[in-house]
């Protein structure tokens, strides 16, 4: 069973630019970074009532994705590892990365893209 979620009304841009998570169209100039050298997409901070509570950052590696989770058991201020979590391309990490930050949102978390 899938869960849908209320989308927001388009005037809440900063709300809609931290549930779309859309990796880079384009390929990074020449000489930006080396191939097959890892670079990040993109990192999501979740924060509930001003405490860290999890951080999911996006690695392209080239021939896969990788997600890399941390997140805060309840009682603690400490982050463990979860993950890592790997995709074959952008666009499936992108969806997962939406997905997690939605639940975050139902939550109560406070999303900040870092």
């Amino acid at each position: 069973m899938r869960l849908s979620f209320h989308r927001a009304p388009a005037e809440e841009q900063d709300w809609n630019d931290l549930m779309q998570v859309t990796p880079p169209t384009e390929q990074a100039p020449v000489g930006t970074y080396a191939e097959g050298e890892p670079r990040e997409l993109f990192v999501r901070h979740a924060r509930k009532d001003g405490r860290l509570v999890a951080m999911l950052r996006a690695v392209d590696h080239g021939s896969s994705c990788v997600v890399e989770a941390e997140v805060s058991p309840q009682g603690t201020n400490q982050l463990v590892k979860a993950g890592p979590y790997t995709f074959s391309d952008a666009h499936q990490a992108s969806a997962f990365v939406t997905e997690a930050v939605a639940a975050l949102m139902y939550l109560g978390c406070d999303i900040q893209a870092a």
